[in-house]
């Protein structure tokens, strides 16, 4: 009956004004609170500035999306950082102790974050580049870090970020795919697209103005090989501090000496490259199809490949026995 018909849906309507709902919202609110992120499946990684390893540790960061994955690789076990602008991480570097993990991120006003790894909690925020951030880095000494940001934002930013302040910073015209520092923290390299440039901080340390000083920059002496593209960068080590290594994505390992000039260089023999590694007696060269090759810094001997890892999946003890 049309009656009983209305009165059902006044005792629907009355039910869903009543108060007694309100408690249930506010136990899913609880229970959201109590959610926590576990494990990560995945890495967003673009590029070698995508991946960090603490030498003091061994713990890995890389990123996924907004959050920055901090894996033990022999317990392996997770621990997170998550970014609460929600924006991608594209760059992260640890500072030489392991105690700090500096970050930038993608989008419209990214900020170059500082984050203790210990806590897992930010501890600084520097906001100074319009768009993307490509690469960042510690100096040596944990006085600086660099950041530089991506083609659309050309901007290098050098940062004491104890005091929260941009010292020096100045512009490239090139993509910057690598960046690092000298072992004495005096200058750092950057590499990209037809692109190997010294910038050097001696300056930096005397400038009590309260705006950033320019960043002085010399452009690397490239020779034949000036429409190359530099993806990756490492200064040397050790009795080779003065010299810097860079590789090409055609495949070439090449030596600059302290006068920026590109002194000898050896084929990786690999049809691409695109990471590089170093200690004080090895040069260690990401190729493709998995290919690692070690080179001696000295003269750029050929020492050896290494090995392939084994495929996801394999059984290393039943082939052992």
């Amino acid at each position: 009956m049309p009656g009983e018909g209305f009165t059902i849906k006044s005792r629907i309507r009355n039910l869903l004004r009543s108060p007694s709902t309100k408690p249930k919202k506010s136990k899913t609110e609880q229970l959201t609170s109590k959610v926590t992120l576990e494990k990560v499946l995945g890495i967003t990684a673009s590029g070698n500035s995508g991946l960090a390893c603490d030498p003091q540790s061994g713990l890995v960061a890389y990123p996924a999306g907004c959050v920055v994955v901090l894996l033990n690789p022999k317990k392996n076990r997770q621990h997170h950082l998550i970014n609460t602008s929600r924006k991608t991480i594209t760059a992260l570097s640890f500072s030489p102790d392991g105690k700090y993990l500096v970050t930038g991120e993608s989008g419209h006003l990214p900020a170059v974050r500082l984050w203790d790894v210990a806590e897992q909690r930010q501890v600084a925020e520097l906001q100074k580049h319009k768009y993307g951030v490509s690469c960042v880095a510690f100096s040596p000494n944990s006085k600086y870090i660099v950041s530089v940001g991506n083609q659309h934002d050309m901007m290098v930013n050098v940062w004491a970020w104890k005091k929260d302040v941009v010292v020096a910073a100045n512009k490239v015209s090139s993509k910057v795919t690598g960046v690092s520092f000298s072992e004495d923290s005096s200058y750092f390299v950057t590499v990209g697209n037809r692109h190997v440039k010294f910038w050097y901080l001696d300056h930096c340390k005397a400038n009590k103005a309260s705006a950033p000083v320019p960043l002085l920059g010399r452009s690397g002496l490239l020779g034949e090989l000036r429409n190359n593209f530099f993806c990756d960068v490492a200064c040397g080590r050790g009795s080779k501090s003065d010299s810097t290594f860079c590789i090409t994505s055609s495949g070439l390992l090449c030596e600059f000496n302290s006068k920026r000039m590109l002194d000898k260089w050896v084929d990786l023999r690999t049809s691409m490259a695109q990471s590089l590694s170093l200690s004080e007696d090895m040069i260690f060269c990401g190729c493709a199809d998995g290919t690692v090759r070690a080179f001696s810094p000295m003269d750029l001997h050929f020492i050896c490949t290494l090995p392939r890892p084994h495929p996801l999946g394999t059984d290393v003890t039943a082939e052992a026995r």
